[in-house]
């Protein structure tokens, strides 16, 4: 349990909203356009989601596949990531991406209780900025003291780092804070920093092992519950 709560530290992708699904999307618009035959399918996505990363995803399909390329692979798959980044960024932009059910309350019920605001993912920036933008409005991205991206630190979930950095840039002990999340990755990171984690399972980890969760809601909208707010 925690001491007090100090700070709320979110992850992005299927906690904060449900973009797994606008994320494979994107990932097969950027394939097709670069004239290949890959097609990511919804069962393959969620076995390809253990691998934490976009561009580490694409590789990890790559050697799985045993796929040769005549091109840099490196080039290649910077490349297929950074346009994938932008497709997905169109698409949270013109509002095909919602947040979960009690998300955008949790928030507010944070800020007007002087809950400090973090994010801890393995997306990019851009990424984040659109989905907060597009479901919190323009301002919205200042009332994170602590954005955390994969590409900040030197290994992402489950390892530690994201997590470990956002309580330092927030300022707040392990013991003040509580994660949310959606993931076995997730939840293995928040704990390996010493934090507390709720967790509410998202369509595509709903398999996942959550045991070592500190609090599990199947509906998102019971996290304030879990925090004693409702």
């Amino acid at each position: 349990m925690i001491e007090r709560l100090d700070a709320l530290i979110f992850d992005v992708d299927g906690t904060l909203a449900e973009t797994e699904e606008v994320h494979r999307l994107a990932f097969n618009d950027a394939f097709a356009e670069a004239a290949l035959d890959w097609v990511w399918t919804q069962a393959l996505y969620r076995d390809l989601l253990k691998v934490t990363g976009g561009k580490e995803r694409i590789r990890y399909f790559l050697d799985r596949e045993a796929i040769s390329l005549p091109d840099d692979p490196e080039r290649l798959i910077s490349r297929l990531h950074a346009r994938k980044t932008d497709i997905y960024t169109g698409r949270v932009t013109g509002g095909e991406v919602a947040f979960r059910p009690g998300m955008t309350d949790l928030i507010h019920e944070a800020r007007r209780r002087g809950v400090a605001l973090g994010i801890a993912t393995t997306t990019s920036r851009p990424n984040v900025e659109a989905l907060i933008t597009a479901c919190l409005g323009a301002e919205a991205m200042g009332w994170f003291a602590a954005v955390i991206c994969g590409d900040m630190v030197p290994a992402k979930k489950p390892a530690p780092d994201v997590y470990v950095a956002a309580l330092e840039t927030l300022g707040v002990p392990a013991s003040h804070a509580v994660a949310v999340e959606d993931s076995g990755n997730g939840i293995r990171a928040a704990r390996g920093a010493g934090l507390a984690v709720v967790v509410t399972p998202s369509l595509y980890c709903a398999a996942d092992d959550f045991s070592e969760a500190t609090w599990l809601v199947a509906d998102s909208a019971q996290i304030a519950s879990v925090l004693r707010w409702a």
